[in-house]
């Protein structure tokens, strides 16, 4: 599994990023997606992450993940497949400023809270969402297998 990781706040430090990239090699075996698959993991301020979620999501506030799948088809769009290329999952967007205030606010390590951020975006790469409550019960309850099975409890 290939992840391109990008910290334009200077304050992910390597351990975190090695613990990120093992847990989503982790979740990636767990979902049996491709050793091959590549995505990226980008790490921006509140300022930057409002600007995007206003653009893409039309809610101007900052938010914790955004995640942009490459694997999604809209209605009309060709699904274009190619055995030779890479599977490209899409980009993960995470605000650290959203991720060290909700650690407070859960009361757990900013640790923890990266991991779930950067899982619950894969997840949503892959497929998963939240939008109606069934489909929020089977993502939500994967995110605390892969987590708990990968030795991140709450």
């Amino acid at each position: 599994m290939y992840i391109d990781f990008h910290d334009s706040t200077n304050t992910v430090n390597s351990d975190y990023i090695d613990m990120l990239q093992q847990l989503i090699t982790f979740a990636a075996k767990e979902e049996k997606i491709s050793t091959e698959a590549e995505m990226s993991i980008n790490f921006v301020d509140n300022e930057e992450i409002q600007e995007l979620n206003r653009n893409y999501r039309q809610k101007d506030v900052p938010t914790d993940v955004i995640s942009f799948a490459m694997q999604e088809t809209v209605e009309g769009e060709l699904n274009i497949v190619d055995d030779e290329m890479p599977l490209i999952l899409g980009d993960i967007v995470i605000s650290v400023d959203k991720a060290k205030e909700q650690a407070e606010d859960y009361n757990h390590s900013f640790e923890r809270e990266l991991a779930f951020l950067t899982l619950h975006g894969f997840l949503h790469l892959l497929g998963y969402d939240h939008i109606r409550k069934e489909d929020e019960v089977v993502m939500f309850k994967r995110q605390d297998e892969i987590l708990g099975a990968f030795g991140i409890e709450r």
